[in-house]
């Protein structure tokens, strides 16, 4: 089963940690959370879900996990501020590592310079930067590219962007 590393801070959009996080694990896979400071509690935009963060970005090591998972919100935009966030959703897109993200996920990986010539989703309000940023933007509730990036633009889109992603896994 794999190491799924996912990327989150406070104001992530609840159902998409939530319903892709419970489907990994239901399915036998490790999902760790990874913030600034581990044993924190970040909550999501909705207030439904409260997530206790596993790992510091400073103790973790991108080639010690099989993917990552950006859910969406507010939560890639703060992250993307960062250049260990950055740095660490860089490696998985340049070792062609599975790589999941959903509504503003694609933010982090924009910052990471990875999108350039990729097809890919993300939420309405990102797909100038997207294009911008190099990317053959489909307005579709999941597009998988090159057998490793999965992106769906909004929670409507989960069951589509969880069996997709899910099959990368396989």
């Amino acid at each position: 089963m794999s190491k799924i590393a996912c990327v989150v801070t406070s104001m992530f959009e609840d159902v998409e940690y939530t319903k892709p996080v419970d489907e990994f694990k239901s399915e036998g896979h490790e999902v760790t959370t990874i913030e600034w400071e581990a044993g924190k509690e970040v909550t999501g935009k909705q207030g439904d879900a409260t997530v206790k963060i596993d790992a510091s970005i400073d103790d973790v090591k991108p080639e010690d996990f099989d993917a990552l998972l950006i859910p969406g919100g507010f939560s890639p935009d703060q992250l993307r501020g960062d250049e260990k966030f950055v740095k660490f959703a860089k490696y998985f897109m340049d070792e062609k590592k599975p790589v999941f993200a959903i509504c503003h996920g694609p933010q982090l990986l924009i910052t990471a310079k990875s999108l350039e010539g990729r097809k890919a989703t993300g939420f309405k309000s990102i797909a100038v930067d997207m294009e911008y940023a190099g990317v053959d933007f489909e307005d579709t509730e999941v597009v998988v590219c090159g057998n490793q990036l999965v992106t769906s633009r909004n929670p409507d889109d989960i069951p589509a962007f969880n069996r997709e992603s899910l099959k990368l896994l396989k």
